[in-house]
This record gives structure tokens, sequence and C-alpha cells, in this order.
């Protein structure tokens, strides 16, 4: 086995086991069922992303692909959050 991805979440780990099984490459999340252990600790390092040793090369640009959309997404994400604080000065519980 060889470990194809280190997942921030649990949803990033499945979503690219998901895009590895479309692909009809097998893949596998370990360390899903220590993350209970660490409690509100972020998953990273604990949950990963395998496939068998043969299909690693296979793998490689399927997972680069997942990553990127989890990046994009993930500073669209911090950009709305950006806009939406906008024009807030503190001083009153919601902006005007």
């Amino acid at each position: 086995m060889r470990i194809v991805y280190l997942a921030e979440t649990m949803i990033d780990a499945h979503l690219v086991k998901n895009a590895l099984e479309q692909a009809g490459l097998p893949a596998f999340v370990l360390g899903e069922y220590l993350t209970g252990a660490v409690g509100d600790l972020p998953a990273r390092d604990y949950v990963r992303v395998a496939v068998p040793d043969s299909c690693e090369e296979a793998a490689t640009p399927i997972v680069q692909e997942v990553e990127r959309s989890l990046v994009e997404a993930r500073e669209a994400v911090r950009e709305d959050d950006d806009r939406a604080g906008e024009g807030f000065d503190g001083a009153t519980p919601f902006p005007a």
C-alpha cells in the first residue's frame, strides 16, 4: 500500500477516495477511527488515503486534481468571509 494523500479533514479523505474509486482504482481511508481519540484537534496526518502499490502512478494526477479543487474552494470561502465582514465596525453586534 502507498499513501497518496494526507487529509486535513475526514471529508477531504473521502472526497479523494471517491474520486479514485470513480477512476476504477481501489482506495482506502486509513486512520479514520483515530480521530475520535484526538478530540477537537484537526485530523491532519492521522487520516490518510492509500492505494495498492501498483496504482500509485495512476492515482497521483487524480489526487492532485482533487487537492487543487479543495484549495480553490477554501480560498473562495475565505474571500466570501472577508467580503461579509466589510463595513463591520465592531461597535454594533451586526453590520449596518
